[in-house]
């Protein structure tokens, strides 16, 4: 079983069932002269868009994960009166957490003694999404077909391009933003259970 991070937004589409697919930048980025694209001794062409990699592929080594792998997802998350709180599920940030707030009214005085925890830093046994790869692949970011949008989880292609720019660090966004079109892993989940998670490892 191996940790995904996905932030809060992420963590949402996936709870409504709406995200079924999530790209991430490959790193280092292929360069054709170097052999990254080998198989067999013969080198994909130049124009290549998509590829699936698969044992012996000199990709296949590289990618984060493999289809039937099982992911737990990590999420931005925290401990209250002994039991474990997910961000997601609260729209304001602070949640019914504290004395001083009513269901309707948030005083905001919570913030000072609830503290979300990092999604890095979350345990595994604090999991409580389990995903199922069922498929792996390397595109360019800016050739994802139209209908994948939606199975990012967004209705509109700018809202993904906001959310894909905000996770890439200012620095490194003329390399891997959504203008600089890297290649990146499209890995295709489906959601299980926890039972199904343990009993398939």
């Amino acid at each position: 079983m191996k940790p995904i991070l996905c932030n809060t937004e992420m963590v949402r589409a996936i709870l409504e069932g709406l995200k079924t697919v999530t790209r991430r930048v490959v790193k280092p980025q292929p360069v054709h002269e170097s052999g990254f694209w080998k198989l067999g001794g013969a080198a994909w062409s130049d124009n290549l868009r998509e590829i699936t990699p698969f044992p012996c592929h000199t990709l296949y080594n590289r990618a984060p994960y493999h289809p039937r792998d099982i992911l737990y997802v990590r999420e931005t998350w925290t401990v209250w009166d002994g039991n474990y709180e997910y961000k997601a599920d609260v729209d304001d940030g602070y949640g019914p957490f504290c004395s001083n707030c009513t269901i309707d009214i948030c005083t905001g005085y919570c913030n000072s003694v609830l503290k979300w925890r990092p999604s890095i830093h979350m345990p595994r046994e604090a999991a409580r999404i389990f995903l199922r790869v069922t498929d792996v692949r390397v595109e360019r970011l800016q050739e994802m077909p139209p209908y994948d949008i939606a199975f990012e989880g967004f209705r509109k292609q700018k809202d993904f391009i906001a959310l894909w720019n905000s996770t890439i660090k200012p620095s490194d966004r003329a390399i891997y933003g959504w203008d600089a079109n890297p290649w990146v892993w499209v890995i295709e989940f489906e959601r299980i259970s926890r039972e199904e998670a343990i009993s398939d490892v």
